[in-house]
This record gives structure tokens, C-alpha cells and sequence, in this order.
């Protein structure tokens, strides 16, 4: 009795392929078996064990994918980028403590899918070993790949978005040591804004290039971001900042230029765009415009002129520029799908001649003909 209870739990615990083994072991008590028949049993179960670390590393892939939105809306509590949820004087004195088992999950989730990749990795090549055993003492068993080089386990996400984050991670951490009782209430909630914005979008490339939104979602998250980019750069062209060439992708010369804004308005130098650097920009953009408009009464007139014959003016076109002026450019820019500043910027300009162009190509509807392909005019 004592015995078999100790025997019990090996039992529970066999493995799949101990016990295609085992039963093939045990068959030849009965009856000879085959070094065939055992070489089989050898491949039956790597292809199980291969069978099994798939579907580990998909349900660890699901573990991250559950694990990175958690963190991200964690994140967004501070961030503020998907919702207004703009940090109080609480958070920035526990300087997102909270944040600590969220993020700790996420990171563990991407450990286990490295984990699990490289188990895969692993049964697929001891099931290729079995293949190629079986092949050596079976003719008609198909040869096995082990001399083929096995696939190394696809990296997570990009390295340049896996930096990303790890950079952004210390640069939060430096921001919440760097928050002390002395701080300035403003400045210590300028600072921790900013690093936690930079982290949540971080971590949202990060989510997006792990393959964890669908199909549709991922081309709609790379336009959304390419689109606040190029708008970024032309805006920060448009201010002087930024001389590069508007592609949409946040480099080197876009950060560089965001930080040179944010000295300008005496803000926290991060290169990243918060609250307070995009209302900075804002303001700069609108004075841009204003100045050079009022510094030019032909300009303004022909501003005037411009959104009369577009139907955004009704009014006088005299070469004043008038708050009413300002909301009919606004106007013009949200019909055109630009933001609408109220300053007549390159961005402005490019779109509105865009839909000219795009007018112009809209061909006229062909003339009436008759049944003898003439123009049908009477006579």
C-alpha cells in the first residue's frame, strides 16, 4: 500500500513522451519490438513536445499582450497620451508607484516569451533528431532536417524599439529621483508629464511592433503616429526649429528640434512632446501667423480674397487681419484636414493647394452624343 502511494504521483506526472515510450516498452513484454518500432515512437513524441512548446509560446505571446495593455493604461494614468487623466499633486508626490506591478508583469511576460521561443526552438530540433534516426534505420520513413540549420527565435520587437523603451524606463526613473520636496510644484509635474509620456509611447511602439494589435488596428497605429509626426515636423518648420525633411518618423533631428523649442519656452529639455511643449508650439505658430499676416496688407488682402472665393469669407477684403479673420482660417484648415491654428502656415498652403490640384483632376462629364457619336446640339 505504502509503495504504490509513493508511486502514485510519478504516475500523475509522465510526460507525453515517456509515455509513448512506455508503451512501447511494455508491448515488448508481450512481443519483440523493433528498433523501427521504437525510433517511431521517439518521433510521435518530439512531434508532440513540438505540438506543446507552440502552444506555450502562443499562450505566453497572449500573457504579454494582456500584460503590455495593462502597463499602458497604467502608464496613461501619468502620460495622459490616450486619455485626460492629467496627473495630481498626489501622483507626482508617489511619483507612480503604482506603476511598479504592472510594469514588473509586463517585463516578466516578455521574458517568458523569449523562454518560450527558445524551447520551441529546442523541440524542433530534437524532433528533427528523431526524424533523422528513424531515417537511418527506415527506408521508407521520410529523412529528417537535422543537418539543416534550425530558425533562432524571433526577437520580440525590433532592437530600436526595445532601446526605446529601455531608455525611456531610465529616464522616468531619473525624473521621480529627481522630484524632491524642493521642487517646484510646476516644474516637478513639467517633468514627470514629460518622461511619462515618453514612456507610454515607448511602450505603445513597443505593443504595436510585438504584433499584439490585429491587421487593421497596426496599419491605423503607424498612420496615426507617421501623421502626428509629419504634422509635428511642419509645424516645428514652420516655427524655425526644424530643417529636416518632413517623412513622419520621430529621428534624431525631430527630437533635437523639440528640444530646442522647449529651451526657448523655458520648459524640461526631454525631446519629447508633452502638454506643455505642444501648447508652447501652439502659441509660437499663432503669433507666426498673425505677425506675418498683419506685417503685410497685401498678404492679408489676399488671404481675404483667397477664403471669399473658397466660401470661408464674407467679409470685408481689406488687408486687416480681425479676430473673424483668424476663426475663418481655422476654418478652412479643419475642412482641409490640417490643424487649425489660425495661422497661414506651410502645412495650410501645401493642403489647400493639394485640393486645387486634386479639382483640376477631376475630369468634366463627357457632352451628350448622338447615336452617330456627334455632339447632340440642337440645330
Amino acid at each position: 500500500m505504502g509503495n504504490d502511494r509513493s508511486r502514485a504521483p510519478m504516475r500523475r506526472t509522465m510526460t507525453g513522451a515517456a509515455l509513448v515510450l512506455a508503451v512501447v516498452v511494455l508491448a515488448g513484454c508481450a512481443a519483440d519490438v523493433s528498433d523501427v518500432d521504437i525510433a517511431r515512437a521517439k518521433v510521435t513524441a518530439k512531434e508532440k513536445a513540438v505540438a506543446e512548446a507552440v502552444a506555450a509560446e502562443s499562450a505566453a505571446m497572449s500573457g504579454f499582450c494582456q500584460a503590455g495593455e495593462d502597463y499602458i493604461r497604467a502608464l496613461d494614468r501619468y502620460g495622459d497620451v490616450l486619455n485626460a487623466t492629467a496627473p495630481t499633486v498626489g501622483d507626482v508626490r508617489v511619483a507612480g508607484a503604482d506603476l511598479a506591478g504592472p510594469h514588473d508583469e509586463a517585463v516578466n511576460s516578455a521574458e517568458a516569451i523569449a523562454e518560450a521561443q527558445q524551447a520551441v526552438v529546442t523541440a524542433q530540433q530534437e524532433l528533427a533528431d528523431a526524424q533523422e534516426a528513424l531515417a537511418l534505420i527506415d527506408p521508407d520513413a521520410p529523412a529528417g532536417t537535422a543537418d539543416e540549420p534550425m530558425p533562432e527565435p524571433t526577437p520580440l520587437a525590433p532592437a530600436a524599439s526595445v532601446d526605446r523603451v529601455t531608455q525611456a524606463e531610465a529616464d522616468f526613473a531619473q525624473a521621480q529621483e529627481g522630484i524632491g520636496d524642493g521642487t517646484p510644484l510646476v516644474d516637478a509635474a513639467e517633468q514627470f508629464n514629460s518622461a511619462a509620456v515618453a514612456l507610454e509611447m515607448a511602450w505603445l511602439s513597443l505593443f504595436a511592433d510585438t504584433g499584439c494589435l490585429s491587421g487593421e488596428q497596426q496599419v491605423q497605429a503607424i498612420a496615426a503616429a507617421r501623421a502626428y509626426t509629419s504634422a509635428l515636423q511642419q509645424e516645428l518648420t514652420t516655427a524655425g526649429y526644424y530643417g529636416g525633411a518632413v517623412d513622419g518618423v520621430y529621428g534624431p533631428l525631430t527630437t533635437q528640434a523639440v528640444e530646442d523649442l522647449q529651451a526657448a519656452a523655458g520648459l524640461p529639455v526631454t525631446g519629447t512632446v508633452d502638454k506643455a511643449t505642444a501648447e508652447a508650439l501652439q502659441a509660437e505658430l499663432v503669433a507666426i501667423g498673425e505677425t506675418a499676416a498683419q506685417d503685410s496688407v497685401a498678404s492679408t488682402a489676399a488671404v481675404q480674397q483667397t477664403l471669399k472665393l473658397a466660401g470661408f469669407w464674407d467679409g470685408p477684403v481689406d488687408g486687416v487681419w480681425t479676430p473673424e479673420l483668424t476663426e475663418a482660417v481655422k476654418e478652412l484648415q479643419a475642412e482641409l484636414g490640417v490643424e487649425p491654428t489660425g495661422a497661414v502656415d506651410a502645412a495650410t498652403v501645401h493642403a489647400f493647394q493639394e485640393a486645387l490640384a486634386e479639382l483640376e483632376r477631376v475630369e468634366p462629364e463627357p457632352s451628350p452624343t448622338t447615336e452617330d457619336g456627334e455632339d447632340g446640339e440642337d440645330e
